[in-house]
């Protein structure tokens, strides 16, 4: 599905002068767990200078096999395929495995299929993870998770905030020669999050959220948290309109309890953005939830 929430732009791929056809694009029809891995895979290749002619000796795969594997055409491929091009392009084996597996189990591959394509390959090493990566993991994991949950039910939580560190991973030099850092890291954030949600109306479903919520545990009676489970979801369907940044500004400081600081600090923009974004979705809001006055009785 198509979303306003896009995956970050992969950086230009500005490819060293090289021999032979360039690469096509990736196809239409590839899907954002598979895409995950096959776009810093396209980036390391482009980057490396080297020719698919060359590359398709040592991953000991056809030229045109390998051109399609990189195009996210045919067949998807094995591990012990992409482990021999993650050697021969120094890509971080770990993070790659990872998301290539969840890509496969997203098209609906079976476990067993997944064991068996990289029975020979020992699965996956566990490259030395960058300093700064996992710093910066231990810095946000908590409240991604968190904002995480507004969308997606436990397993699909996991398995978002994960990938979003998978792919940080993966893209680390990108990452490090960005504007921002906690910006880059975010915006993965968001993209796989929302690519794992439920949509109704082309907008992501936050009514999983309502029934988590500090004000439904404040109601004893029946009565009232039927009430306030009906108040929660309209509001939650509000929310779900917002712009984008709105949106997740008003998920972080009301559905995770996070300070403006902490807000403006995850998000990695000005505490001033912050605070217009918030104070836009409320007037939003306000409307949306303002309900039209009474009328005096039927128009005959």
């Amino acid at each position: 599905m198509t979303t306003p929430f896009e995956s970050p732009a992969p950086p230009p791929e500005l490819a060293p002068a090289r021999p032979g056809r360039k690469l096509g694009p990736i196809a239409d029809r590839v899907g954002s767990s598979h895409r995950a891995w096959l776009e810093p895979t396209r980036s390391s290749y482009i980057n490396s200078g080297r020719t698919l002619s060359d590359l398709s000796e040592h991953v000991l795969l056809a030229k045109s096999k390998l051109s399609e594997l990189l195009r996210g055409v045919g067949h998807y491929p094995r591990w012990e395929v992409i482990h021999r091009l993650s050697i021969e392009l120094h890509i971080p084996n770990w993070p790659l495995y990872r998301l290539w597996r969840q890509g496969a189990l997203d098209i609906g591959k079976s476990k067993e299929w997944i064991e068996r394509s990289s029975e020979n390959t020992g699965a996956a090493l566990h490259t030395e993870q960058p300093l700064e990566h996992n710093g910066l993991r231990l810095m946000m994991e908590d409240d991604y998770r968190g904002y995480a949950e507004a969308f997606l039910s436990a397993g699909p939580c996991h398995d978002a905030v994960e990938d979003t560190f998978a792919i940080l991973w993966l893209s680390w030099d990108h990452a490090l020669a960005s504007p921002d850092i906690r910006r880059y890291s975010w915006n993965i954030l968001r993209a796989t999050v929302l690519a794992k949600a439920t949509y109704r109306d082309n907008l992501p479903e936050l009514e999983n959220a309502a029934f988590d919520t500090v004000a439904m545990h404040t109601h004893r009676s029946q009565t009232g948290r039927v009430a306030q489970l009906t108040e929660s979801l309209e509001l939650f369907k509000a929310i779900s309109k917002l712009p984008a940044a709105q949106l997740d500004v008003m998920v972080l400081r009301y559905l995770c309890g996070a300070t403006e600081e902490r807000t403006s600090y995850l998000l990695g923009v000005p505490l001033a953005v912050v605070r217009s974004d918030e104070r836009h979705a409320h007037r939003f809001l306000n409307s949306a939830l303002t309900l039209p006055p009474e009328t005096e009785g039927p128009v005959t």
